[in-house]
Order: structure tokens, then sequence, then C-alpha cells
């Protein structure tokens, strides 16, 4: 199961504008609706991110990012 999520997230245009889109619903129905895949996927995506991430920093500049630096987990 290496292939990333793809969430539809589109919402249809309505005249109500406070409509929002689960996400959570979103990722169980691009599962089919087992929460331990979605889990396994969501926990894959954050890995293939965290790892873009790490790649990123090494090769940018400290000039280009002015100084910052990035966090690998939330705090």
């Amino acid at each position: 199961m290496s292939i990333q999520l793809s969430l539809d997230v589109a919402v249809e245009t309505t005249t109500d504008t406070s409509e929002t889109v689960d996400l959570a619903q979103s990722v169980l129905r691009a599962c089919g609706g087992d929460p331990l895949v979605a889990i396994r996927e969501l926990l894959a995506d954050a890995d293939f991110l965290r790892d873009q991430l790490y790649t990123a920093s090494c090769i940018m500049s400290q000039g280009m990012a002015r100084g910052w630096k990035p966090k690998y987990e939330r705090v």
C-alpha cells in the first residue's frame, strides 16, 4: 500500500458558505471505510512527508531559508 492518499475534498457550490469538508470522512472513504487501513495510510503519508522535509532541508541553503530550520514533529 505505497499509494499516496487521494482525497475527495471538493465541495459543491451552494448558497450556504459555511459548508466544510470533513477530512476524516474523506480519508475513510478513500480507504474503503476501513479505519485500520486509513491509519496505516496516514502514517505512511506522514513518513513520506517527513522524509521529503529532511531531504529538502539538506539541500536548501541557509540563505534561502533565512535561518529557518524545519521541525520534524509537531510540538
